[in-house]
């Protein structure tokens, strides 16, 4: 019944479709906008840095990265806590799994996981959403599996504490002062809670590591941990600790475009300090 309509109805349906085309206005407007120029420019230099450096990459060409501090004491912290049999507290922020800090925070933790997995060391995460949870798990099963340790590997490593801001503070806070771990990673996107944590594992002796792109509490981590991952530090870290072709030329090309957005933004205060960058000024100018 089904396809005998469909067969009798189909024919009128594209014959009544083709004709509403045909009637439709033609398009108006010039094929193509000149006075929108500036951002194709910006993009194909993007694109271009971003594909050159990848390329380079991929060749075993070295890319210079400047030394993130916090980063290199990320195997240090670990080692530590090995030693004194202590576990290592991860928190990969308080953000849901659409915030790019939170991202951030996981990819890290996706190289926490390999060391702590590789010196068989507790890893502790606790987290405040569930799909966090989901992705904080695979991402540390899959560390684990890495390095040949995945009967190694516990399900309850990555724990579900609490939806609510505080109680989840004072909930992680009472795990640094029950257990306390010799090494505190706090990667991601924090708010009120920040100096709560930071001074909480400070009084229990942990060694801390903490990064954000929170600028209102970079200076409680900066006061109260040992070293702090601030801005696009936070996001550099994956293309710092994997050396993947792909990030890492991701990053060389952002570098590339502040270098020559601050070119830019020189060459136009000097010509505007002589009274000769209105033409200048103008191709930069959203239209």
């Amino acid at each position: 019944m089904i396809s005998a309509f469909l067969l009798t109805r189909l024919p009128i349906l594209l014959a009544q479709a083709a004709e509403s085309v045909s009637q439709a206005p033609p398009p108006t407007g010039p094929l193509f906008r000149f006075d929108r120029l500036n951002a194709l420019v910006i993009v194909l230099v993007f694109s271009v840095a971003v594909l050159l450096y990848t390329r380079w990459a991929k060749r075993g060409m070295k890319l210079f990265v400047r030394k993130i501090a916090g980063l290199d004491a990320v195997e240090e912290a670990v080692g530590r806590a090995t030693e004194m049999g202590r576990p290592v507290l991860f928190v990969p922020g308080l953000q849901e799994l659409d915030d790019i800090q939170t991202i951030a925070g996981i990819s890290i933790l996706g190289r926490v996981a390999r060391i702590t997995a590789q010196y068989e060391t507790p890893l502790v995460v606790p987290v405040r959403y569930p799909l966090v949870l989901a992705a904080s798990q695979e991402v540390v099963e899959q560390a684990y599996r890495e390095v040949g340790k995945e009967d190694s590997y516990n399900k309850d490593t990555v724990q579900y504490v609490a939806g609510e801001q505080m109680a989840f503070a004072a909930t992680v806070n009472g795990m640094m002062m029950r257990d306390h771990p010799a090494a505190n990673i706090f990667m991601g996107a924090f708010f009120a809670e920040a100096l709560l944590l930071a001074e909480t594992g400070n009084a229990a002796g942990s060694i801390q590591i903490a990064g954000t792109a929170q600028p209102e509490q970079l200076p409680f981590f900066i006061a109260a941990c040992d070293y702090t991952l601030m801005g696009e530090e936070l996001y550099a870290a994956s293309a710092y600790l994997s050396h993947e072709p792909l990030l890492l030329g991701g990053l060389k090309g952002q570098d590339v475009m502040k270098v020559l957005i601050m070119l830019a933004v020189i060459i136009g205060v000097v010509l505007v300090a002589f009274n000769l960058g209105s033409t200048y000024v103008s191709w930069f100018q959203v239209r």
